[in-house]
C-alpha cells in the first residue's frame, strides 16, 4: 500500500500485506524454522547484513513480519516487534534498556505481573524503581525531577481503570531523559493512540483484543525505529521470546474484525456501566466514559471510546462478589479478558493475588472488586444476567 493516510479500519485488514509468488488472497502462513541460500556467498552476505533477507525464524519470519508491519501501521509507529506473550514484550522493553544504576518510574496501578517485574526483579539487577500515583501530575513531577531511563504506565489501569494524562507525563518524562512505555491493552488501538499523545513505545498483550477469541497468545512493542530495531532487536535475538508463525497468522486474521468487535464491546460496556451505577448492590463503579469516573474529563479527551472493561465493587465484600459471579449464567468467570465472550474475574484473589494487602489497597482493589470484560453478546442478555446474579447475591 502507498503512504496515504489510510483509516485504521483499512489498515487492520490490509496493512503490512506481503503476497508470495502464488498471489494468495489470505496472508501466507510460513511455518518453517530456517531458510536456504542459492550460494555460500549469499549466506555470508546475509549474516554480515549486506543482504536483506530472512535467515532464521528466531530473527524473523514472513508471517510474523506482516503482523509487525500491520500493528505498526495501526499505531502510527515507525516499527514494531512481536513476542510470544504480552509479558515477554513488557520484560523485553525494560530489560533491553536498563542497566545497573539506572532508574525506572512507574504508575503504581499495574497488572500484577508487570508490577512484580518492576518491584522485585529489576532491583536485583541494581535498577532503582519508584512507583507513583499515576493520576497525580504532582507525583509524576516530583518523581521526574531527577533523571530516569524509563517511564512505564497503564491507562486505563488494570483493574481499577485509572486514567493517566499521557501527554503531560510524556513531556515530564522526556525532560528527565526517559523513554515512555504505555501499556494500551485496556484502551485498545481503536480507543487510544499513545504515540500521538507523546509516548515512545506502545505495548500490547495481543492475547486480548487483537486476537479477541481466546485462542492464541502474543505480545507487541511498537515505536521508533531506533529503539525497535536497535537495543530491543538485539535483546530479542539473543533471548528469543518469539511468537509462533501460526499464532501470528491467527492474530493477523483477527485484526480484520477488531474494530467491529471492540466497537460492540465498548458499547456493551457503556450500557453495563450505566446499569451498575444505579444498582443498589454496587458500592462503586468505574468506567472511563461514565460521568462518575474520577478522571472522566481526561478520559473523554484522551480516549475515543470508554473501552470494553468495567470495574465495580459489590456490597458485602468477597462473599457477595463470589455469590454474584457464581450465579451468572451467560457471563463466564475467567482471569482473561478481551474475548468475544463476556468474562468476569475477582482481581483480589486472582490477577493481583500475588501482591500484598497494602499494595492491593494502594491500587484500590478490595475483596468486593469485580472486573468485567464485555463481549459481543446481545446487551439485553448481559444486563439481564448481571441483574439476576446481583439480586441473588
Amino acid at each position: 500500500m502507498t503512504n496515504k493516510p489510510w483509516h485504521k479500519d483499512t489498515l487492520s485488514v490490509r496493512g503490512g500485506l506481503r503476497r508470495s509468488q502464488f498471489d494468495e488472497t489470505s496472508e501466507g502462513l510460513f511455518l518453517n524454522s530456517g531458510y536456504v541460500y542459492p550460494s555460500a556467498e549469499d549466506a555470508e552476505a546475509a549474516f554480515k547484513g549486506d543482504l536483506e533477507r530472512f535467515v532464521y525464524s528466531r530473527f524473523g519470519n514472513p508471517t510474523v513480519a506482516m503482523l509487525q508491519d500491520r500493528l505498526a501501521a495501526l499505531e502510527g509507529a515507525e516499527a514494531g516487534l512481536v513476542t510470544g506473550t504480552g509479558m515477554a514484550a513488557m520484560f523485553a522493553a525494560v530489560a533491553s534498556v536498563l542497566n545497573a544504576g539506572d532508574r525506572i518510574v512507574a504508575s503504581r496501578a499495574l497488572f500484577g505481573a508487570c508490577y512484580s517485574i518492576i518491584d522485585q526483579v529489576l532491583p536485583r539487577w541494581g535498577v532503582e524503581r519508584e512507583f507513583v500515583d499515576g493520576t497525580s501530575l504532582e507525583a509524576w513531577q516530583k518523581a521526574l525531577s531527577r533523571p530516569a531511563q524509563i517511564v512505564f504506565l497503564e491507562s486505563p489501569s488494570n483493574p481499577m481503570l485509572d486514567i493517566v494524562d499521557i501527554k503531560a507525563v510524556a513531556e515530564m518524562a522526556h525532560a528527565a531523559g526517559a523513554m515512555v512505555v504505555v501499556d494500551n491493552v485496556f484502551a485498545t488501538p481503536t480507543g487510544q493512540s499513545p504515540i500521538e499523545l507523546g509516548a515512545d513505545v506502545v505495548m500490547y498483550s495481543l492475547t486480548k483484543f487483537h486476537d479477541g477469541h481466546g485462542r492464541v497468545m502474543g505480545g507487541a512493542l511498537l515505536g521508533r525505529d531506533e529503539f525497535i530495531n536497535g537495543d530491543l532487536l538485539k535483546f530479542f535475538r539473543m533471548s528469543g521470546p518469539v511468537i509462533s508463525p501460526f499464532n501470528a497468522w491467527v492474530i493477523l486474521k483477527s485484526l480484520e474484525s477488531m474494530s467491529l468487535r471492540v466497537e460492540r464491546q465498548a458499547r456493551n460496556a457503556a450500557r453495563i456501566a450505566a446499569m451498575l451505577a444505579d444498582h443498589p448492590m454496587i458500592d462503586a463503579m468505574r468506567y472511563p466514559h461514565h460521568p462518575s469516573h474520577p478522571q472522566h474529563e481526561l478520559a473523554m479527551r484522551q480516549m475515543n471510546h470508554g473501552g470494553p472493561l468495567v470495574t465495580f465493587n459489590v456490597k458485602g465484600g468477597k462473599p457477595a462478589a463470589f455469590a454474584m459471579m457464581n450465579a451468572l449464567e451467560v457471563i463466564d468467570i475467567s482471569n482473561n479478558l478481551g474475548d468475544s465472550k463476556t468474562l468476569i474475574c475477582h482481581p483480589y484473589s486472582t490477577t493481583h493475588s500475588s501482591l500484598s494487602e497494602a499494595e492491593r489497597m494502594d491500587m484500590g482493589i478490595t475483596e468486593g472488586t469485580a472486573r468485567l470484560s464485555a463481549g459481543v453478546e446481545h446487551i439485553d442478555d448481559l444486563i439481564g444476567d448481571l441483574t439476576a446474579a446481583l439480586d441473588k447475591a
